[in-house]
């Protein structure tokens, strides 16, 4: 299953699969993700959360990734009555996790335990950043020791008694407040999802904004979306020729380029571009 443990690399799509759904599992590398998540817990009836465990194995353990494509187990929150089963689920399949609801640097800590215990001490972890508890704590969570976050709306919506708008500006602060902190504790940050999953301009929008913002990727709730995160999220010819320009300019100091100055803000956003773009 290639290397399961290895660094995360770009965090363009994050692509979450019901673990109780073997099938779709499977087909989840036809979409080259940069991230696939088999997901325990919001996608699982609880009717179904043991078997659900079961079916994660034999799947994750039969799944063979393209290079550049990462596979998570999505666990239950810490202190829930299934998060325990789940990260020895994540042990058997030597995967890295995903821990949803993150408020506590303790939870974090009780994670890590876990995943030492089982060999896996340097496998990623992706902190869910999606209560109010966690967006207000959302510096110190990150700066405990997590690869990298995605920020969660719809959950913080449901904690906070809101109400989910298309413009999306009743989760602005804590969207950049996320990524803040994000910045701040150097991971990259994941941009919430868009669950209307056949509205290709809603979530072309959402993605655009979010990559605005400074986001690096996208959560995807369906495998269509991943190609349009990676249209957003990947820096296009266009960009990538400026960027170049822009060094090339800026290699004796201040200079003009296109009629606008270049000081050492635009080389650091041109170097940044080149990063995305792998070159």
């Amino acid at each position: 299953m290639g290397d399961p443990l290895g660094g995360l690399g770009q965090v363009r799509s994050m692509l979450f699969v019901p673990a109780h759904r073997p099938e779709m599992v499977a087909k989840t590398v036809r979409w080259r993700p940069d991230i696939v998540v088999v997901d325990l817990e919001d996608a699982v009836p609880v009717s179904e959360k043991e078997s659900a465990r079961h079916l994660a194995v034999t799947a994750i353990g039969g799944l063979e990734p393209p290079p550049g494509t990462t596979v998570l187990l999505r666990v239950h929150p810490v202190g829930s009555p299934w998060f325990r089963e789940d990260m020895a689920t994540a042990v058997r399949c030597r995967v890295g996790v995903v821990l949803p609801k993150l408020e506590r640097v303790a939870q974090l800590d009780e994670l890590r335990d876990l995943l030492a215990e089982g060999g896996l001490a340097d496998a990623p972890i992706c902190g869910g950043i999606e209560t109010a508890r966690g967006v207000a704590d959302a510096r110190e969570l990150l700066a405990a020791g997590v690869t990298t976050c995605y920020f969660g709306a719809e959950d913080l919506i449901g904690d906070l008694g809101g109400r989910r708008t298309d413009a999306g500006r009743e989760v602005l602060y804590a969207r950049s407040a996320v990524l803040l902190a994000a910045r701040l504790a150097e991971i990259p940050a994941i941009d919430q999802a868009v669950v209307a999953v056949r509205d290709d301009d809603r979530f072309l929008a959402d993605a655009t904004a979010g990559r605005e913002l400074g986001y690096q990727g996208k959560i995807c709730v369906h495998p269509r979306q991943v190609e349009l995160a990676h249209q957003v999220f990947t820096p296009s010819e266009q960009e990538i020729e400026h960027a170049r320009a822009v060094l090339a300019a800026g290699e004796s100091g201040a200079a003009v380029l296109e009629g606008e100055m270049i000081d050492e803000v635009h080389l650091r956003l041109a170097r940044a571009t080149l990063a995305r773009a792998g070159t």
